[in-house]
């Protein structure tokens, strides 16, 4: 397909898909660094976030916001910095952009409007967790987060029963014990690994069944993000 033209005549800029530490700031890789510092702009879900890993990386391009709360009219502003040849990275806070945050709408936006696309590959949470999991990996399907509405989320799993793939989930730790509730009352005492700050310090990987992961977080404090890896249907 041949580029559509920008303004002033220029073809339009690249949109990089750059992936990031989910934790560890060395997980990041050479080409990721390179390209961070070649753009002209740097779309972040979280400036200050992403302002960190610049800083330690020495990376001095501009950054701008691009989250849930401002993506309505940010997207267009950046879709014309692109049609004008700029080239932008498009980063979330952790991982894999377009997985769970806002910058798959972005993705479709420039898609649509003929925009290049550039994947810069790297560290993933939900299959960096997967592969220590002890689950089956040779088949897997990516869930996400459920509802935080209790209804919808049971209805949700209720849907998921007959799923013989291995499910990734994501969950904040507020709603993490209501959500292996459901998942228990719902799928029945599966097998699951519960994955806690990957690649941080507090890094920390649970094994075993729903009900026995449940009576270990009974009277805890809950924090740090999880992926939680639960067996398919046999």
């Amino acid at each position: 397909m041949v580029s559509k033209r920008g303004k002033n005549g220029l073809a339009p800029g690249t949109l990089y898909i750059v992936s990031t530490p989910i934790g560890n700031l060395e997980d990041i890789t050479l080409r990721a660094l390179r390209i961070l510092k070649e753009v002209a702009l740097i779309a972040a879900e979280s400036r200050d976030h992403s302002r960190k890993l610049c800083t330690h990386y020495g990376i001095k391009t501009p950054l701008t916001s691009y989250n849930s709360h401002n993506q309505h009219y940010k997207g267009r502003v950046l879709l014309e910095k692109l049609h004008s040849g700029l080239d932008i990275a498009l980063v979330s806070d952790a991982g894999t952009p377009g997985l769970s945050d806002p910058g798959s709408r972005l993705i479709w936006e420039a898609i649509d409007a003929g925009v290049p696309l550039v994947p810069v590959p790297g560290v993933s949470a939900p299959l960096t967790a997967l592969c220590i999991s002890g689950l089956p990996t040779h088949r897997f399907v990516f869930v996400g987060f459920l509802s935080n509405k209790k209804g919808r989320r049971r209805k949700e799993l209720e849907g998921l029963k007959q799923e013989c793939r291995t499910m990734i989930f994501f969950e904040s730790p507020h709603r993490l014990i209501k959500m292996l509730t459901d998942v228990y009352d719902i799928l029945g005492d599966r097998k699951i690994a519960l994955a806690k700050e990957m690649t941080k310090i507090f890094e920390e990987v649970k094994r075993g069944a729903i009900s026995t992961i449940l009576s270990s977080l009974e009277d805890k404090e809950i924090r740090g993000e999880y992926t939680i890896i639960v067996q398919g249907a046999e």
